[in-house]
């Protein structure tokens, strides 16, 4: 019997060791960019939306964005006084904790926060998000929806039938208290009958200046509870 192509053994020792060489080469980008860069910022993101960011990388072409391994951009810049690549910048190197990102930019400050003040899209929740508010479904046809639809809208809770060819909520159904954290289901619901509850901002943390090496904290902190939450999740994705 031939033997077949699919049984071929790969030697793990063939495996490029790429983690290494690229947190290495995320550091030296990072400090090249504090040798160019007027001013360096730290921003924290609320509800990230990949499409949305890449639009501000779009509008913001003359500045650098790094989204990378919060750790590994403190080594970059350094975590304390002895070891920080310039005056200062270990004091950024503290508001490097959760969904966060780093700017680098020649635009003053004013410039940096009246464009990330204004910069909010709303958009569909997702499962863990909190309810904005109460939704409550009446009773009645549901005629936005194709036949098709009834057994997964069934098996996502809804009290749904067949009514006539049309599909029906049998009785009033509320998806979710203001508040609750959304389950996969209740979020899938939310966007099913078109509601947005997520609002996709920027909060501008920090700035640091290169010219004068001075650091300029420019938003309250996350409270210690959360901070060690998104660390842990952090320690998890390593």
């Amino acid at each position: 019997m031939p033997k077949s192509k699919r049984d071929k053994k790969i030697s793990l020792t063939k495996t490029a060791k790429k983690g290494l060489e690229t947190k290495q080469n995320l550091i030296e980008e990072l400090r090249k960019c504090v040798d160019v860069y007027k001013h360096m910022f730290v921003f924290s993101v609320a509800n990230m939306r990949n499409n949305k960011l890449k639009d501000i990388r779009t509008a913001w072409k003359h500045s650098r964005f790094f989204f990378g391994k919060n750790k590994v951009m403190m080594i970059a810049i350094g975590r304390n006084s002895t070891d920080e690549y310039k005056d200062n910048l270990h004091k950024v190197s503290r508001f490097l904790r959760g969904e966060v990102g780093v700017l680098f930019t020649n635009k003053t400050k004013e410039e940096v926060q009246e464009y990330f003040s204004h910069f909010k899209e709303t958009d569909f929740a997702r499962a863990g998000n909190k309810a904005q508010m109460a939704v409550t479904l009446d009773e009645g046809p549901l005629e936005q929806f194709p036949h098709s639809m009834e057994p997964q809208l069934r098996q996502l809770g809804l009290p749904t039938a067949l009514k006539k060819g049309v599909v029906t909520l049998l009785k009033e159904h509320q998806v979710c208290k203001e508040g609750d954290a959304l389950t996969p289901e209740q979020a899938r619901i939310l966007k099913l009958f078109g509601i947005e509850m997520a609002e996709f901002k920027l909060l501008v943390k920090c700035m640091w200046d290169s010219e004068s090496n001075d650091f300029e904290k420019m938003a309250e902190e996350e409270d210690e509870d959360a901070m060690q939450e998104n660390e842990d999740k952090e320690d998890e994705g390593e």
